[in-house]
């Protein structure tokens, strides 16, 4: 399938590594010309090497840098069509009233403010020009929340609310605005939460329908055809990507 992406000029967050690198690098595959961004030059640098994409440094979480990022992407390979923002998670606590007051709202600025602000800069640029593809990397715990991830839990179930209500406001403009909800993902974050990657493995291997981790590759691919030209009758959606682990309707 031609997924409509030559030339398209897509900026993924927090993609040294991980889930945003697995979609930069799907996107790259299908012709776009992908900015990834990262708080790390060296890590970033290494990044858009490897999939031949451009690199930038951006903290999330300076929501007054947002513009400067979006500037000068747009100004090195011209104007959005894609926008795929993914942060990473919040601390993990099995004591969901066991956060500070701080937490909380590093947890807001994180998951809800700082993808907003890109959004909010994107969007016009789409609209005007009749195309464009956001897309938010949230978590299956917006359908059924996680233990131990009081915050993640709470801020990403948030991001989704929006985005629901933006997905109606600009999809007669040829702009559409989803979600993508990985499960459980072989990557730095769940050795994280799970203390070893083969302890991750043996939980997937009882717990999850598919009986194994999800991989980077499978989930960028979902992506990538989120972000493309014939997807563009999707919207509002949250496609869950996680081995038939959610057992929710």
């Amino acid at each position: 399938m031609d997924l409509g992406l030559t030339g398209k000029v897509a900026l993924v967050t927090g993609a040294s590594k991980g889930l945003g690198l697995g979609i930069a690098r799907a996107l790259a595959a299908e012709g776009a010309r992908v900015a990834v961004s990262s708080r790390s030059r060296e890590r970033i640098d290494a990044a858009a090497r490897e999939i031949g994409a451009r690199g930038y440094i951006h903290d999330s979480n300076d929501l007054e840098a947002a513009p400067k990022l979006v500037e000068t992407v747009e100004r090195d390979l011209g104007p959005l069509d894609i926008l795929v923002a993914n942060t990473g998670g919040p601390p993990a606590n099995a004591d969901p009233l066991g956060f500070t007051q701080e937490q909380w709202e590093d947890a807001y600025r994180s998951l809800v403010l700082a993808p907003m602000a890109l959004v909010e800069l994107a969007l016009p640029g789409m609209r005007e020009r009749r195309f464009g593809r956001v897309l938010a990397v949230s978590s299956s715990a917006v359908r059924e929340p996680i233990p131990a991830l009081m915050l993640s839990n709470a801020h990403r179930s948030g991001l989704l609310a929006a985005f629901k209500t933006l997905a109606r406001e600009v999809a007669a403009d040829g702009v559409t605005v989803n979600s993508v909800l990985p499960g459980r993902i072989a990557t730095d974050r769940i050795v994280e939460t799970s203390g070893s990657m083969e302890a991750a493995k043996r939980w997937a291997e009882e717990q999850v329908p598919a009986r194994r981790l999800g991989t980077v590759e499978e989930f960028g691919a979902v992506a990538a055809f989120l972000c493309s030209a014939p997807a563009a009758y999707v919207t509002g959606a949250a496609v869950l990507v996680d081995g038939g682990l959610t057992k929710s309707v």
